[in-house]
């Protein structure tokens, strides 16, 4: 039975309140999709040259904020990237307030949902800022990075809605741990390298788009060599966890890594030995978003996180009434 506490918080919700909160989940794996999605819309911009359709920022043109007729299909795709920048932050912000009126109100909820609320603008004005660098290499991979960031932001609230507010419990040994926190930053080491290899290579965005003077050939190798690394520890990881018998989930999570993996980098060598064909660009690009998830989820798998018992929750201890004094005979 809820405690007198509870069901004051629960009525103090407007109806349009408790809708909201209760679409706090699905709005956090909104946001994470649509993070993924702004990969996939960038490299859209990249891919088809349109990187410089807008030729300024914030507004489009120095005389407006949309695209007009002259600047053709490249302002086009280039603005709609820009409004999906809309979508994100309304996104964000309606899981921000999602948070704000669920009860119990967790903070680790809203901190969360700040960090990406604030995130979403932030990737914007570097967005702003290749633009106005024309397109600057490094700024470009900034502009990337800060995606995966938003990413792991996105996925760590939405696993967190359904999760108690105890302390983390670990479901496998310390030395595990410490192998997959290794896996994670190979992981995310190859996404970086992926992105100076796509500095050096010849998607620029724009014809007159510089870049960054390093050897393809030589940044691609070492980019292969952190893929067969992070394949063979996420293979060693995954051989024990079954040694040790841990729960089927953790598994299960490594096994979906190695298979993204595999698929990444299948999609990685093809595309190098065919000169970088447009669409495997594209499957390439949103395949790092994609194994970046799945190594967050095996993160998240090794340990899990126990409710804390509330006071409100706790049952009221009956009050002793002292007993009547017996009358003197």
């Amino acid at each position: 039975m809820k405690s007198s506490r509870s069901l004051l918080e629960s009525a103090s919700l407007s109806r349009p309140g408790q809708r909201l909160a209760s679409a706090l989940r699905p709005l956090a794996l909104a946001s994470l999709v649509a993070n993924a999605g702004l990969i996939v819309t960038g490299a859209a911009v990249r891919l088809t040259g349109s990187g410089l359709g807008c030729p300024t920022w914030p507004k489009c043109t120095d005389d407006s904020y949309t695209t007009t007729a002259e600047m053709g299909v490249h302002g086009v795709i280039e603005f709609g990237n820009r409004l999906l920048t809309f979508v994100l932050v309304a996104l964000a912000f309606a899981t921000f307030f999602a948070a704000l009126v669920s009860r119990p109100r967790r903070k680790s909820l809203i901190i969360l949902s700040i960090a990406v609320a604030l995130g979403v603008p932030g990737q914007g004005v570097v967005g702003g800022i290749t633009v106005l660098t024309k397109l600057n290499p490094w700024v470009v991979g900034l502009h990337f990075i800060l995606s995966i960031a938003l990413i792991a932001g996105c996925y760590a609230l939405w696993r967190r809605v359904d999760e108690g507010d105890g302390r983390p419990v670990p479901l496998v040994p310390t030395p595990i741990r410490h192998l997959a926190w290794i896996t994670a930053l190979v992981s995310f080491a190859v996404i970086a390298v992926g992105v100076v290899v796509t500095g050096s290579g010849p998607h620029a965005g724009d014809q007159g788009a510089k870049r960054n003077g390093l050897d393809p050939a030589a940044i691609s190798q070492v980019h292969a060599d952190l893929v067969f690394l992070l394949i063979g520890l996420s293979v060693a990881l995954w051989f024990a966890l079954r040694a040790l018998n841990a729960p089927p989930a953790t598994i299960r999570a490594a096994g979906v890594l190695i298979a993204v993996e595999f698929g990444q980098g299948i999609i990685g060598f093809v595309q190098y030995f065919t000169h970088l064909p447009v669409i495997l660009v594209a499957a390439h690009m949103l395949g790092a978003a994609v194994t970046w998830t799945a190594t967050l989820a095996v993160l998240w798998s090794l340990r899990t996180r126990p409710e804390l018992p509330r006071p409100t929750d706790q049952p009221t201890p009956a009050v002793v009434q002292p007993a009547e004094p017996v009358p003197a005979s």
